[in-house]
């Protein structure tokens, strides 16, 4: 089936109409609590902070609301606990245009929960305790076959256990279902799930860990690195510095728009919510060897990156992700370099 490319209205420069996604997710739901700090504290320091405030997240959830703002039908795979924080998230979730026929409340189970320190000038700190989370089951992945495939990208992230998301992805593969995972928080990878990966998005602590490389280690170097992984194209995220795309082992960098940051909590679940709601087209391209496949990555990654730089500019996490009338303006002003 050929890729229909329609021109939008958006004048900044050339871009092409992507085809409506369907977006499965199977990840983590947390309850943030933040707090804000004029800076982050040194190892074994205590600084004061403002009142702290509860925000709904959890990269899942991030994730999956980000995707459906962008436009895609989306669906959402996890669990979370029959306690208030459990009660509150699904409440919040439920005012999204999300399928939530397999969210699951685990019965005397805590809700996760994620502790957050946030610096001025966005920068910050997360310990997260998996909670409910950590309950998923292969053989709850298992009843949601029929939301993997029947959706067109499935986005995972590591909050979840890895037996889950490693059959998630068999699942999606077999369907013929692009494949996109989020390599979060930093661990490193069985080579199975690896070769089930169509897009592999990372920031530089994760890309560090698998490759086996100090975090420090120039961009660079990283990317030269990343494509022995095997994966067909990986994303190296770099907060305000942008991101750097490999598509078939063709490096490119990737700006991202000047904003006044004030809290990156869930500016790389933006960025990955929106590269999976665009991504559909570029799947269907690169199967039929299109050869708009490289203009439509490079497009998917710009609309990813306006997300990111928006989200970063509100406070917490659900509430800072932006929608697709604010993005796509944004993202049309955007230009890949060399």
């Amino acid at each position: 089936m050929a890729v229909e490319l329609l021109q939008t209205r958006y004048t900044a420069r050339s871009m092409v109409e992507l085809l409506p996604t369907r977006v499965c997710i199977v990840g983590s739901i947390n309850m943030d609590l933040v707090v804000r700090v004029h800076r982050l504290p040194a190892p074994g320091e205590t600084i004061s902070g403002e009142s702290y405030q509860t925000h709904p997240g959890g990269k899942g959830a991030n994730q999956a609301v980000a995707a459906a703002r962008m436009g895609a039908a989306t669906s959402l795979v996890g669990c979370i606990g029959d306690d208030p924080h459990g009660i509150k998230l699904k409440s919040v979730l439920e005012g999204e245009q999300l399928d939530l026929s397999h969210l699951i409340v685990r019965k005397g189970a805590k809700t996760g929960l994620g502790l957050i320190t946030v610096a001025d000038g966005g920068e910050n700190m997360i310990v997260v305790s998996p909670g409910a989370n950590a309950t998923l089951k292969v053989e709850d992945v298992q009843a949601a076959r029929e939301a993997i495939e029947s959706a067109d990208v499935l986005l995972l992230q590591l909050e979840v256990p890895g037996a889950a998301v490693l059959e998630a992805a068999r699942i999606a593969r077999a369907a013929g279902v692009a494949v996109m995972l989020n390599a979060a928080p930093a661990r490193v990878l069985l080579p199975e799930l690896l070769k089930l990966i169509d897009v592999l998005i990372v920031n530089r602590v994760e890309a560090a860990t698998l490759l086996g490389m100090e975090p420090a280690t120039d961009s660079g170097r990283m990317t030269l690195r990343l494509p022995t992984l095997g994966v067909p194209t990986i994303l190296l995220t770099l907060g305000a510095q942008g991101s750097i795309l490999s598509h078939r082992g063709r490096p490119r960098r990737v700006p991202t728009a000047q904003v006044e940051a004030v809290d990156a909590v869930a500016a790389g679940d933006a960025f990955c919510g929106a590269l999976a709601a665009s991504w559909k087209s570029v799947h269907e391209a690169a199967k039929i060897k299109n050869l708009q496949e490289f203009k439509l990555v490079e497009q998917a990654v710009l609309i990813a990156s306006a997300a990111g730089a928006l989200a970063a500019t509100k406070h917490g996490a659900i509430p800072s992700l932006p929608t697709r009338e604010q993005v796509m303006p944004l993202a049309a002003t955007l230009k890949i370099g060399t």
